[in-house]
């Protein structure tokens, strides 16, 4: 078979086709295309030649099609429809019909606190559409996000490159928790001597014991015994619960973690900074309706927890 160059062919013309066939008139094709009636007789003109055929004949008032016409009709127009097909759904993204598996990295906590009302969301709006979390690699994070493995990541993340776009979704403080009836506990507020006195517990991904609590504490020439160690946030609170030990964490999971444990939060006496808790993507996704709509979706479900907690963020920072 004789291969043709499409680069040397205008795809146009094809629509012009289409055009001439349905309505068997060249004036009302060319209204259908919004070209002018001399612009559709000249693209007439070009496919006779391309197809070596008149394609189209006047019998009366109409033009009406060879037999090559009819002949090459059904493949033309379902290779139109095919185009059309792909630019729409290149633009848009359907979650009720969608089947599509998302790709989330992000930490135990926060997925804790989005995945009540991200799942509720996801039974109404895409009953198909499922999720797969994975924990934040960091050192990977990038190359992940570059090949596509992850759609979007959620936490604190720094020295991002520049293909990898960020957004603030909430902001986040530390607070402390200890178990209901701890003696260090005074009408609920903590002094910074028991603060030290007490062992603690401490949330790390590294194999150091050190955190920002112990920074700060550092600069004040104090120091605390971090008597648990762990890599899951939520081993706290069981552990605090039934111990003397004090643990700081964000305050989002601090408010969750005491309405469902004998635990009880209070401010940390130190003079802490906050933070936010963000979203990335990579920039090639950034317009991908899909990958748009989940993070639109995530957006959402954060505001949520600021409108009707009256909690702000996340950081999965070592406290």
């Amino acid at each position: 078979m004789k291969s043709i160059d499409l680069g040397a062919v205008d795809l146009n013309l094809l629509v012009a086709f289409e055009a001439v066939y349905i309505h068997q008139s060249v004036t009302l094709a060319a209204q259908r295309i919004h070209i002018g009636q001399p612009a559709m007789s000249a693209a007439l003109k070009r496919l006779r030649s391309l197809f070596a055929d008149e394609l189209f004949v006047r019998v009366g008032r109409e033009m009406k099609p060879t037999a090559r016409a009819v002949a090459i009709a059904p493949q033309v127009m379902s290779a139109l429809d095919t185009i059309r097909a792909t630019l729409i759904n290149s633009q848009t993204f359907d979650p009720a019909s969608a089947q599509k598996t998302f790709t989330i990295a992000t930490s135990d906590y926060f997925a804790s606190m989005i995945l009540p009302e991200l799942l509720s969301i996801l039974n109404r709006q895409a009953p198909q559409v499922n999720l797969r979390l994975l924990p934040v690699e960091k050192d990977s994070l990038a190359e992940s996000i570059e090949k596509d493995m992850v759609d979007v990541a959620v936490g604190t993340f720094t020295d991002l490159p520049s293909f990898i776009l960020q957004k603030n979704l909430l902001p986040e403080q530390f607070s402390g928790i200890a178990r209901s009836g701890h003696p260090a506990l005074v009408d609920g507020v903590m002094s910074l001597e028991d603060f030290v006195r007490f062992p603690h517990a401490l949330f790390t991904l590294r194999r150091d014991n050190v955190g920002i609590i112990d920074q700060v504490l550092a600069k004040q020439k104090l120091n605390r015994r971090i008597a648990l160690a762990v890599p899951y946030w939520f081993a706290l609170p069981s552990a605090i619960a039934c111990s003397d030990l004090l643990a700081a964490l964000p305050s989002c999971m601090a408010t969750h973690v005491t309405q469902h444990y004998a635990l009880q939060a209070f401010e940390i006496p130190l003079d802490l900074s906050s933070w936010s808790i963000s979203m990335v993507w990579s920039t090639l996704n950034d317009q991908n309706p899909e990958n748009l709509w989940l993070r639109q979706t995530i957006q959402h479900v954060c505001q949520k927890i600021v409108e009707g907690r009256n909690i702000e963020g996340f950081r999965p920072v070592k406290p």
